[in-house]
């Protein structure tokens, strides 16, 4: 019977879903400061996944992610997350597999073009107004002036 993981997968954009069986999740110890229970359970997560040979983006979101995230990527162009914060390893792997979620799903996010635009003319009729106000203003801080 199949793994049930192999039919699952992680919702990240419309249209973008992760299968789980693509993702390496691994329990690993906690490090550090913390006592009994820390010393003897693994309940941090290291999460795993590779871009370049995932199925889950076509050419166009690829380039996206691998752009985005180049610097959180691997030299095989894997991207990796650890969640430690939780006692327990199912809190730790959902919020492993959020963390994963937010961070593609901010990498696919397609901005919209700068539409170019002129100011108005009571704006370059403001602007210009000040200036000559200033400059008056400064003109008649001069030694010798007198008005």
């Amino acid at each position: 019977m199949p793994d049930r993981s192999e039919y699952e997968a992680l919702d990240v954009a419309p249209g973008v879903r992760i299968p789980l069986a693509e993702l390496e999740i691994q329990a690993i110890g906690g490090g550090g400061p913390g006592g009994q229970h820390v010393n003897r359970s693994a309940t941090r997560i290291a999460l795993q996944w590779n871009v370049r040979t995932t199925r889950a983006l076509h050419d166009e979101q690829r380039a996206r992610v691998l752009d985005k995230l180049a610097a959180r990527l691997d030299s095989n162009g894997a991207v990796r997350i650890v969640a430690g914060e939780f006692r327990s390893q199912q809190q730790n792997r959902r919020a492993a597999l959020d963390r994963l979620r937010q961070l593609v799903s901010r990498a696919l996010i397609v901005p919209r073009p700068r539409k170019a635009t002129r100011p108005s003319r009571g704006a370059v009729e403001e602007r210009l107004n000040a200036k000559r106000q200033r400059a008056q203003t400064k003109q008649q801080r001069r030694r010798g002036h007198e008005d």
